[in-house]
């Protein structure tokens, strides 16, 4: 029994998936598949059942699942304790980060960090503040990166930066202004990112400020992609909440108009899980990000 091995069954076994499985630990299908049939192999015991397409696992698997987790986390404490005694960091840290953090803010931080220690692998993966903040909670990723909130459970959250949204239209038109100058949000159609991104929540809580339904407002696309909403919202398709440093280039060349509305501050949070000991690599990525 080998720690990949371990790696590979929690995996599958969290996600009951083994494609999916494979993608969260960095590793093929049929590397996934292997081990867990070694494991099997090896122990003489059937840990899941195929049922059809899907995978499902035994009550041995059951049992054996918390035992997993377990030794895994045994082995990073082990690892952080030897890294300390060593002097030097290295390892491997993955983080996952919310799209904004991760193609605005983060890049510059990540060379710096890697400069600074090269022996440590950086593996990021990018998702909205929902998937991010799951990620965390399972350990696919031991580092997250968002700007909506998380909801209650065993995470750690330290405020990194700020970000400022700001409402956009395209520069082509004029925007529906009724009398007084005030914004009528349910008149405007509107372009968004899907539910538990961190700009569509700016605009349910400035709903909720505002006494209205969120689910009056006349959504007419969602998109996966901060990219896919500028350039929708640039050719005229409708308004949307997003990041000033996604959309600050675009306003200042005229393709997008920003409309005046009072929006608050948010924040940039990283997130960890409380109950897992993080390791010399993750403790200086912590430090890196954390001043700026």
């Amino acid at each position: 029994m080998t720690l990949d091995q371990l790696r590979a069954f929690v995996a599958v076994a969290e996600r009951a998936h083994v494609t999916r499985a494979a993608r969260a630990i960095g590793r093929t299908q049929s590397a996934t598949s292997a081990a867990i049939s070694a494991l099997e192999r090896q122990s003489g015991v059937q840990l899941f059942d195929r049922v059809g397409r899907g995978i499902e696992l035994t009550e041995a698997g059951r049992r054996f699942l918390p035992e997993a987790r377990r030794v895994l986390e045994q082995a990073r404490v082990a690892r952080a304790v030897l890294e300390q005694a060593s002097g030097t960091v290295t390892g491997r840290v993955s983080v996952g980060a919310s799209q904004t953090i991760a193609n605005h803010w983060l890049p510059r931080r990540l060379a710096a960090y890697s400069a600074a220690y090269p022996g440590i692998r950086l593996n990021i993966t990018i998702g909205n503040t929902q998937t991010v903040e799951s990620a965390v909670l399972d350990g696919t990723v031991d580092i997250g990166l968002v700007e909506g909130p998380t909801g209650p459970g065993a995470l750690t959250r330290q405020v990194v930066d700020t970000d400022r949204p700001m409402l956009v239209v395209s520069g082509r038109g004029p925007v529906p202004l009724p009398a007084g100058g005030r914004i009528d949000l349910q008149a405007l159609p509107w372009v968004l990112r899907e539910p538990g991104s961190g700009t569509r929540h700016v605009l349910e809580e400035l709903c909720e400020r505002e006494g209205i339904d969120f689910e009056t407002l006349r959504i007419v696309l969602v998109l996966p992609s901060n990219e896919a909403v500028c350039e929708a919202v640039e050719a005229g398709a409708g308004a949307t909440v997003i990041s000033e440093q996604v959309a600050a280039a675009a306003v200042a060349e005229g393709r997008l108009r920003a409309v005046p509305v009072a929006l608050p501050e948010r924040d940039y949070v990283l997130i960890r899980h409380a109950e897992r000991t993080p390791t010399a690599a993750q403790r200086a990525l912590v430090a890196a990000l954390a001043g700026g």
